[in-house]
């Protein structure tokens, strides 16, 4: 407990791997990640039943699968967390390339299960959802490439990152999942302005994605229809955004109880991308207050540890992963209170999925691992060092 509150030590030579680890882990942003799943299994436990029941399934089928997936994203992101940044980096190139791959193939292979967007590859058992893989692929590719920039006869790592980001959008929004889009896209604008990146250039590429969500509407059914619910004055109480705010409203400061409410019995997404809106109907708006707080704690301290790291590789990566991390679960719950369009996103290790709560373990893992404690000056005593 002195650990989490004085923060951690840098590791000692010749200690053994496990004590090392545990020691220059950041163990408030663990906690919080491992409270998040807790709370997934929670709110599944409700909100999973009548989805169960309604396919003739065991009462607790969903609950006992997210358990099992989230067992393997649990032990996913430890040993993860135990990697060097030189082997993050290995880690996250391959995984690139495997998943961008699978990608590619969705066209042939893909399945949409009546969801209007082919984004996963069925297997009858289980489905499987390359997107959630290649976003900490791409960010670990885009932050290695922005670092190989930096040095000294160097590629010109910004204009290949740029290159990859546009590329992976491309394949993205042809699913269409504009959604992951956004998010990738997102991920690559923050690592390009912490690598210095000017904000005329920025503004410049937002107005460019502001013009693709034009085309995007005016070629997209799909697409058009979510923006257009998004922008009605009036609300559909039979459409998913109209159970969810409903739910949210009766639910109140402290919610109408465990067990108690009705909303996931209307909502068929209530156990993957609406599941907050089942938390602030049972247990409140206390709860959800609770979850963006592990959330915030997550991104915060992760870009906090971040900032005295000397290695750009390790602040890019690690900044585009924790801002994924928060902008994701922000994108989940701004939807569900109507303040973004629709975009079938889950809820990091809250939200039901085997490919969202593993992808999201192997993520974090590799964020645990790029925020650990090294014995290494801190950029503010070298920049000091360097005046004098």
């Amino acid at each position: 407990m002195t650990e989490m509150v004085f923060g951690t030590v840098p590791a000692r030579a010749g200690e053994p791997v496990l004590p090392r680890w545990w020691r220059t882990l950041d163990k408030w942003s663990l906690s919080c990640v491992l409270g998040l799943f807790g709370m997934g299994i929670l709110l599944g436990l409700a909100a999973s039943v009548p989805l169960a029941e309604k396919n003739g399934l065991p009462p607790f089928y969903y609950v006992t699968r997210q358990a099992f997936f989230g067992g393997v994203a649990m032990l996913v992101m430890m040993l993860t967390s135990m990697l060097t940044p030189a082997q993050v980096r290995r880690l996250g190139v391959l995984g690139f390339g495997v998943f961008f791959f699978a990608l590619m193939m969705l066209p042939f292979f893909g399945t949409d299960f009546g969801k209007g967007a082919v984004r996963w590859f069925s297997f009858g058992f289980a489905s499987f959802q390359p997107s959630e893989f290649l976003k900490p692929g791409f960010v670990i590719l885009a932050a290695w490439l922005m670092a190989a920039g930096e040095e000294i006869g160097g590629p010109p790592g910004k204009l290949y990152s740029f290159f990859v980001a546009v590329t992976v959008v491309l394949f993205l929004a042809t699913q269409p999942d504009f959604g992951q889009a956004a998010l990738v896209l997102f991920s690559w604008a923050v690592m390009y302005f912490i690598a210095g990146a000017p904000v005329v250039l920025l503004t410049f590429l937002a107005g460019l994605t502001t013009l693709g969500g034009f085309v995007a509407y005016n070629s997209s059914e799909h697409f058009a229809r979510r923006i257009n619910g998004f922008l009605s004055a009036e609300i559909d109480p039979r459409t998913q955004i109209g159970y969810a705010t409903n739910a949210i409203q009766e639910g109140g400061f402290f919610g109408v109880g465990v067990g108690e409410g009705t909303v996931k019995w209307s909502l068929p997404d209530a156990h993957t991308d609406f599941i907050i809106a089942v938390a602030a109907e049972e247990y409140g708006l206390i709860l959800v207050l609770i979850i963006m707080a592990l959330y915030a704690t997550v991104v915060a301290r992760s870009l906090i540890r971040l900032m005295k790291e000397r290695d750009p590789f390790t602040r890019l990566a690690g900044a585009g992963l924790a801002c994924a991390f928060g902008v994701q679960a922000f994108i989940n719950m701004g939807v569900a209170v109507r303040l973004l369009p629709a975009k079938g996103m889950t809820l990091p290790f809250v939200s039901y999925g085997g490919s969202s709560v593993i992808a999201s373990g192997i993520a974090l893992g590799m964020l645990l691992a790029l925020t650990r404690t090294r014995p290494q000056g801190q950029i503010g005593d070298i920049l000091a060092r360097r005046a004098r």
